[in-house]
């Protein structure tokens, strides 16, 4: 009997002595940041020989990516030539710029994220993310790049119901190209930015056991306010917006299975749908200061369909998926949907009204090898109040308000290739030849621009 309590005894202190070290440690070990002496260790985790846990008072996730993107342009897109061109213009073939190339290296598109899970609320999970890239300043120094908020967002998830507020993606234009190049299509016909403040609710309304909706609602920033203010030429600024209604209404079908979205890191149902947005913008006109009052629209269609569905619903292995979108929209520069804002002249102001549309394929022949191949196209419907005239009103001279050059349409033909070496690494390569066809050309300047792009990229996933 003795040894059996001494045996279970010795096992007990055993089990107990890897806790007990660890409280004597903690109870021992110097704070950080302070006057004692000796000093305790200065660069702990990394660069020492300690490390020092995070902690939240919430469930707390870390993750990102580390990407280095090598880029040639046969044009010359300036500081930010590490993505096409956020206006979707292409320098001229008679152009400087047309006439020289580029070659670049950038890391700054690299993305860090914290996902937190918080306490429930009334039978539904909250959540938040915060995800910053460093691209805040494109023209700054390498080695100086800012750290940029790209989303920032808490969100209460019942079942069936969403509630999200914060930064989040442009409720307008769902679907994201699947792009090497960092623009993602956005100035081609697939205008999936800015991501914007907005308080968004999300229901999802089942029909079947394999069929539902899903109905976006949402309020967003009238971004029009900051950053499509210049309305032409002769526009001096904005005073006054409303804020911008956008929704989206989807079928969801689990009826085909599942093949890989964008850069086949997630695996999606098909979908089909409409989407929509609408605001308007106060806009003062001229020297005189005209005040005029504009509307922001924009509708379209969006679909998805697995073509070739996992067999399992998680391996990308031998599937395939097509991914479209088409739309119509007026003054909505301020998410790439329009190339402008506002023509016609100052006595006869008009919202610049587009198209835009975007089609593509991703094939995954085995788990870890992907293709991407795409065509985009955004352009201008109303060619007509582009022309570059003056129009006199009661004897007073009426300016235009559309540019010299206007942006008639742009395009974008893309191809690229994924190999993940492993979980955490990838390397993917691509090929762009983006267009862009002007109106009301100066004399002596080609109607068009082209440039041929080459990516290589390398990432890390964590």
């Amino acid at each position: 009997m003795r040894k059996t309590v001494f045996v279970s005894l010795a096992a007990s202190l055993l089990l107990a002595a890897p806790a007990l070290a660890a409280d004597a440690t903690q109870a021992t070990a110097p704070a950080y940041n302070t006057d004692y002496q000796p000093s305790p260790e200065v660069a702990p985790g990394v660069y020492g020989k300690m490390e020092t846990p995070v902690t939240s008072k919430f469930k707390l996730s870390i993750g990102g990516f580390v990407k280095l993107d090598y880029v040639y342009n046969s044009d010359n897109f300036g500081p930010s030539g590490a993505l096409t061109p956020g206006s979707g213009r292409i320098p001229k073939a008679t152009s400087i710029e047309g006439q020289t190339d580029q070659s670049l290296f950038t890391a700054r598109q690299s993305r860090f994220w914290l996902k937190i899970a918080g306490p429930g609320f009334a039978g539904a999970k909250t959540n938040a993310l915060i995800e910053v890239d460093f691209y805040g300043d494109p023209s700054a120094a390498a080695e100086s790049p800012q750290v940029r908020m790209r989303q920032a967002w808490g969100a209460i998830d019942w079942p069936r119901t969403q509630i999200l507020f914060g930064q989040a993606f442009d409720i307008f234009g769902p679907m994201v190209s699947s792009t090497v190049d960092f623009r993602h299509g956005a100035a081609y016909g697939t205008p999936n930015n800015p991501r914007v403040p907005q308080l968004r609710l999300t229901q999802k309304v089942d029909l079947t056991r394999d069929n539902s909706l899903k109905l976006v609602l949402g309020v967003q920033d009238p971004n029009q306010n900051g950053n499509n203010n210049a309305g032409g030429t002769l526009a001096t600024g904005s005073f006054g917006s409303a804020v911008n209604v956008a929704g989206q209404a989807m079928f969801v079908s689990k009826a085909l299975g599942v093949a890989p979205g964008l850069w086949g890191l997630s695996m999606n149902p098909l979908s089909a749908g409409f989407f929509g947005l609408y605001g308007n913008e106060k806009v003062l006109l001229g020297a005189e200061n005209k005040k005029e009052s504009l509307d922001s629209w924009g509708y379209g269609f969006y679909t998805f369909v697995p073509l070739l569905k996992s067999a399992d619903g998680k391996s990308r292995a031998m599937t395939m998926s097509f991914e479209g979108q088409a739309y119509m929209a007026a003054n909505m520069a301020f998410n790439s949907a329009t190339a402008d804002t506002l023509v016609g002249t100052t006595a006869d102001p008009k919202p610049a009204k587009g198209y835009g549309f975007a089609t593509q394929l991703i094939f995954y022949p085995i788990q870890d090898l992907g293709f991407t191949a795409g065509y985009q196209r955004r352009g201008a419907s109303n060619y007509s109040d582009y022309s570059n005239r003056n129009i006199a009103v009661n004897s007073q001279p009426s300016k235009t308000l559309s540019g010299a050059d206007f942006l008639k349409f742009s395009s974008n033909v893309y191809f690229n290739v994924s190999y993940d070496l492993n979980a955490a690494i990838r390397l993917m390569a691509e090929y762009q030849n983006v267009n862009s066809r002007y109106g009301n050309n100066p004399v002596g300047t080609s109607e068009s621009g082209t440039a041929n792009i080459a990516r290589m990229a390398f990432l890390y996933f964590f």
